[in-house]
């Protein structure tokens, strides 16, 4: 991947009069003014049809700030882009002001994603990625990326992907992925989140809601450099949706490795509930992963399974397991969860996960809810 280095050069702002309409696709792109009235600067480019969007992504450059206006889009290709931002002048794809933009796959061939960032320094906002045939939004050796308050759902593989080496120092934060589902594959691959399939340090995901996925909630397979994960939420994962008589889903809430990485990964204050396979599982990473407040509740198999593998677990609340609380190595190193000597469980103040789906707050935060919280400040996840 190469970085801009050189600088780049300011345009002009554009006064009411002087807005005018660049050709640039089937219907052009605008550059006009921003939601608050004031000129835009000559790199903001307003969309509102599908060929204008196709048109400005493909185009972007350092410092483009692409406002799609409120409605559904449907690309006749896979929104696409090579181009790098830098650290002060990023490229930017969001809705405008508070419109609703869904950006619907339906009409893409098949095996198409419906977005490929190849680019660093891409923040993308307050879009819903749907109905692609295959992956929703991916984003390939990106550097300094930000997304945030996402919908990937109903896709035809998993919803949000980070791949490839130098995937570095990314945030998605606020993701709500759910639907998704492989048809070819039977379920097999369609996660809520993929962080698959690269390296790269300083990756997090932070405020997520992984749901009714036909695979995993996360999966970080063959992945090989450390991912943060933090008060996010996995559940209903794994289970045959779509009345698939060949279905292959495996179901985990959080599955943190596989396929020869060891790696340790910081999986913090996470909660996984009703999957039909674990709630966290290391799926074979050997590396000392660290799982500190986390909470897993009802999942068809165990709670936290960690046989193989040097993670450190502590102060995680395991409840209602139907395959045990936990599943533990030689190696791992357990302290102050409940399934220890002496530790207590405390009772959760709500065992209803209606709280949990509602709308998230102001700014994309998880809802506010009382399910599987304690009012301990000792054990299981905060739900926050």
């Amino acid at each position: 991947m190469r970085h801009s280095t050189g600088r780049h050069r300011r345009t002009r702002t554009l006064s009411i009069a002087a807005a005018v309409v660049v050709a640039s696709g089937a219907g052009g792109v605008y550059l006009g003014l921003a939601p608050d009235g004031a000129s835009a600067a000559a790199t903001t480019v307003t969309v509102s049809t599908a060929a204008q969007l196709e048109s400005a992504v493909k185009g972007a450059a350092a410092g483009t700030v692409i406002q799609v206006r409120g409605g559904t889009y449907y690309p006749a290709k896979t929104l696409k882009s090579t181009a790098n931002g830098t650290g002060s002048a990023r490229i930017t794809l969001r809705a405008y002001g508070s419109e609703k933009v869904k950006i619907d796959g339906s009409k893409l061939a098949d095996g198409s994603w419906l977005a490929g960032i190849y680019g660093d320094y891409w923040t993308v906002q307050n879009i819903i990625w749907q109905n692609s045939p295959a992956q929703g939004f991916v984003a390939t050796s990106s550097v300094g990326g930000v997304f945030k308050n996402l919908v990937t759902a109903n896709n035809g593989d998993s919803g949000f992907t980070l791949r490839g080496d130098g995937t570095t120092n990314n945030l998605v934060q606020n993701l709500d992925s759910y639907g998704n589902y492989d048809a070819a594959g039977h379920g097999q691959n369609a996660d809520g989140i993929a962080v698959k399939f690269g390296s790269g340090t300083g990756n997090r995901i932070a405020g997520a809601r992984l749901y009714n996925n036909s695979d995993d909630g996360l999966d970080l397979w063959q992945f090989s450099s450390p991912v943060v994960v933090e008060r996010s939420w996995a559940y209903g994962n794994g289970k045959n949706r779509w009345n698939d008589g060949a279905f292959e889903g495996n179901g985990n809430g959080f599955k943190l490795g596989g396929g020869g990485a060891s790696v340790a990964h910081s999986v913090n204050n996470n909660a996984a509930w009703d999957n039909m396979l674990h709630g966290f599982t290391e799926n074979s990473n050997t590396g000392a992963m660290r799982l500190n407040r986390n909470t897993a509740y009802v999942n068809a198999s165990s709670g936290f399974y960690f046989a193989t593998g040097k993670a450190r677990l502590a102060r995680n609340l395991s409840v209602s397991n139907r395959g045990g609380l936990s599943k533990l190595g030689s190696s791992t190193v357990s302290a102050a969860n409940n399934w220890d000597s002496g530790v207590k469980t405390p009772a959760f103040k709500s065992k209803d996960a209606t709280s949990a789906g509602a709308s998230r707050q102001g700014g994309g935060a998880l809802p506010v809810t009382s399910f599987l919280t304690t009012g301990s400040g000792a054990i299981g996840s905060g739900m926050g």
